[in-house]
């Protein structure tokens, strides 16, 4: 076990899947939810003690199923985005910092990978693939993050919405979250930081799998994943 924070962003609606509760508490099956694969893999890496919540849409079912974790409140979660989730997390901390979206399914080897690499600032990326919806990232010329958004011109692949913000850079990853407009992703945050010379790493997957549930075909690919991997 090591000594760092995991921050999990789950204060937005999820519109697009229609199921009525937060993300984070979609069935993946036998009973699982997202959450649930989310708290087992940082639980093989870190105490689930070390797991702070940020909570918006319905965020009372969340604190219902889970009552021995962390929670802080997102109230704007209906007119803000995750930059400001983020920046809401992030409050007092003052470790490492793992931050993941609460709609994410992935290896908990990518955790592992992580946790080889402490006090380094993060974006894990998969170049397999690239989609029109999913945050895309381009490298400078020493290969570290230069573009972080979903208006990347030309780039090499995803970010999968799973990071690590070194204790060093935090309190400079806070000010630019609060630079970002309220309808701003985190990634934004990570991009100012960037330009006032910060560098972040990708750390690529390989042939991990992760995926951020957003539509329901996402649904299908998790659910299939979780029920061929889950013990």
């Amino acid at each position: 076990m090591i000594l760092i924070r995991v921050i999990i962003l789950a204060a937005g609606t999820g519109s697009r899947l229609g199921h009525g509760i937060p993300k984070a508490l979609v069935e993946l099956g036998d009973g699982k939810t997202i959450m649930d694969q989310q708290l087992e893999n940082i639980a093989q890496i870190t105490s689930t003690e070390n797991v702070r919540v940020v909570l918006g849409y319905r965020g009372h079912l969340i604190e219902e199923r889970y009552p021995n974790l962390e929670f802080v409140y997102n109230h704007r979660y209906s007119e803000t985005n995750t930059s400001k989730s983020l920046l809401i997390g992030l409050e007092d901390m003052d470790e490492d910092v793992i931050w993941m979206n609460g709609d994410v399914v992935f290896d908990p080897s990518i955790l592992k990978m992580i946790c080889e690499k402490p006090g380094e600032n993060l974006i894990c990326v998969d170049n397999k693939k690239v989609g029109e919806e999913e945050v895309k990232y381009s490298l400078d010329s020493q290969g570290f993050i230069r573009e972080l958004s979903k208006n990347v011109t030309d780039p090499l692949g995803e970010a999968v919405g799973i990071n690590q913000v070194s204790r060093e850079t935090i309190p400079m990853l806070r000010n630019a979250l609060r630079e970002c407009q309220d309808q701003d992703y985190f990634e934004r945050g990570v991009e100012i930081l960037i330009e006032n010379g910060e560098t972040f790493r990708p750390l690529n997957i390989g042939e991990r799998f992760c995926i951020e549930v957003d539509f329901p075909e996402d649904l299908v690919e998790a659910r299939k994943y979780f029920m061929e991997n889950h013990k």
